[in-house]
């Protein structure tokens, strides 16, 4: 059966890996392709963030066990170790249960009162992006650029996995975005990735990959600006060099601009209209790699029961 999924950042190709795995002829249709997407913008460090809903924890773990699983054998995918510090003692995420290594840090620096430390995947969205393209037209799945001004009906099943273009395609005005900034530098030695609960809007996150390390960030719901603010880009550096000093001197490569889809939940349900069903999974926030394939794995069960 053919199934049609559009959007190609990292939900959408999980889905449709997931489907053309499955013995699905899925094509995917996009306005931008994989390394245009936000998701090419995302450090990428598996961690459920600004994504709400009650099924959210559940993705979660599914994925984890997935990208642990890449790691054996896909580059593209390492396990790190790193710590988060925390403004006030907080308890254990929810999440929790799915790390077999999380532990509180004893003395965390001035101005943080807790935290935390584990390991966890870590995602190069570049590489990994082509690596699920890949997975994708090895199944005998294709990729194809289209500017869609609605969902196409040239299918009996559509996935909509359009993140910010759900206002659009779903006609849902609650997708709204959250500005994130980043800039990318040249490694020089870190290994560990770092987090840091600074307020709602001021993030701080630090994480290496092979050959650069991603230096963020930003929060800023309702900011659609995808100008890289030369201002900001000072913030995230004092910010992140106050707790990792040799980030002042390392070379910048580039800045970058994603803007997070978020939603008051997470949208991922069938929805019959006429002869088609529409399966929609969109609105993931920060969370787009964490709940990847736990996602997807619910998508496929959904095309499943609608045939």
């Amino acid at each position: 059966m053919r199934v049609i999924v559009v959007g190609a950042g990292v939900i959408g190709l999980s889905c449709a890996v997931r489907l053309a795995e499955s013995g699905y002829d899925v094509a995917v249709f996009a306005r931008d392709l994989p390394l245009e997407t936000t998701s090419a913008v995302a450090a990428a460090i598996w961690y459920p963030f600004l994504s709400a809903g009650d099924r959210v924890t559940g993705w979660a773990r599914s994925s984890y066990h997935e990208f642990v699983k890449l790691a054996e054998s896909e580059p593209s995918v390492r396990l790190r170790h790193g710590k988060e510090y925390l403004l006030e003692p907080t308890p254990d995420p929810v999440w929790a249960d799915v790390l077999p290594d999380l532990q509180r840090v004893g003395s965390p620096p001035p101005g943080f009162r807790d935290g935390w430390s584990f390991t966890t995947p870590i995602v190069e969205m570049p590489m990994y992006l082509q690596y699920l393209v890949k997975r994708l037209e090895a199944a005998g799945g294709t990729l194809n650029r289209a500017a869609l001004s609605a969902l196409p009906n040239t299918a009996g099943i559509v996935v909509n996995c359009t993140g910010l273009g759900a206002r659009l395609t779903a006609q849902d005005p609650t997708v709204t975005p959250i500005r994130g900034q980043v800039f990318t530098v040249e490694q020089f030695g870190l290994t560990e990735w770092l987090l840091a609960d600074n307020g709602p809007e001021d993030l701080a996150y630090v994480v290496p990959r092979s050959n650069d390390i991603v230096v963020g960030g930003t929060g800023q719901p309702g900011n659609w600006d995808l100008t890289v603010d030369d201002k900001t880009a000072g913030n995230i550096l004092d910010r992140c060099a106050a707790l990792i000093p040799q980030l002042r001197k390392a070379k910048v490569i580039k800045h970058r601009v994603g803007l997070r889809p978020a939603r008051p939940s997470v949208r991922c349900e069938s929805v019959r209209t006429g002869d088609r069903h529409v399966i929609h999974c969109y609105g993931h926030g920060g969370s787009g790699i964490t709940l990847s394939w736990g996602c997807a794995d619910e998508v496929l069960s959904m095309v499943n029961q609608a045939i």
